[in-house]
């Protein structure tokens, strides 16, 4: 009878990343196209199969193999740029918990704050911005003039915003220049794009919810991190 192997079975590269917490698929297969990917010495491809007997180097650093899955919840301030790069002052990535290394699921502008998750599971990442999956995202914004149920109504219904028309979404008006809004897409300054083409230029956008989880800011104050149960994670189903 053969040995059994301690070694975890081959997997696709880009797979492979996401689950080593290094980026999600997506950005892997980027790094791939950007040549910033080394397989046992050689240029990556995207059909490369991996294990932990492989020797993978992303952007000058060796992968060290299949980490723990971390989730966090992070109270973003505004200031504070999502993009990780150590060479700007105020940029997310000095604001991350220590330990493994970990990224945030998607983005929220510099100039905006809120509810922001981080992780280093590549899987549970496309599992949340993935356009296919819609999972629900609230935010409370706050404008500089007075709305009204049409402005709420033509919000709720889509806009045009390069070049699409964004999907139907939930808004409620909560006061005379504030109102509550549901997203199942995250297009790029959404918002901001939607309540300009409305005739409104947003002045705060605060993120409370993504899914089921809410931010509580008595619990968690603005800049700091909380480490929580994947399991305290519920996710729509695809395609309800």
């Amino acid at each position: 009878m053969p040995e059994e192997s301690n070694h975890t079975p081959p997997m696709r590269l880009a797979k492979y990343l996401s689950h080593c917490g290094v980026c999600s698929r997506r950005q892997a297969s980027r790094l791939i196209d950007l040549g910033q990917v080394l397989v046992n010495g050689r240029p990556a491809n995207h059909i490369d199969h991996v294990n932990d007997q492989d020797t993978v180097i992303v952007g000058g650093e060796l992968v060290t193999g299949l980490a723990e899955k971390l989730l966090y919840l992070y109270h973003k301030p505004v200031g504070i740029d999502c993009k990780l790069n150590a060479h700007d002052p105020h940029s997310l990535i000095h604001h991350l918990p220590s330990g493994p290394r970990v990224y945030p699921i998607g983005r929220l502008d510099k100039d905006s704050r809120g509810l922001l998750l981080l992780t280093n599971d590549g899987e549970l990442c496309n599992a949340l911005i993935h356009p296919d999956h819609h999972q629900e995202k609230e935010y409370i914004v706050m404008v500089d003039r007075d709305i009204d149920p049409q402005f709420c109504q033509q919000m709720a219904q889509g806009v045009p915003i390069d070049g699409q028309l964004t999907l139907p979404c939930v808004v409620k008006q909560l006061a005379p220049k504030t109102f509550s809004i549901v997203l199942k897409q995250g297009l790029n300054r959404q918002i901001r794009k939607m309540a300009k083409h409305c005739g409104r230029r947003v002045v705060d956008l605060n993120r409370i919810r993504i899914a089921n989880l809410i931010l509580d800011p008595n619990t968690l104050s603005e800049g700091e991190v909380c480490q929580i149960n994947r399991s305290q994670l519920t996710l729509t189903p695809l395609n309800t």
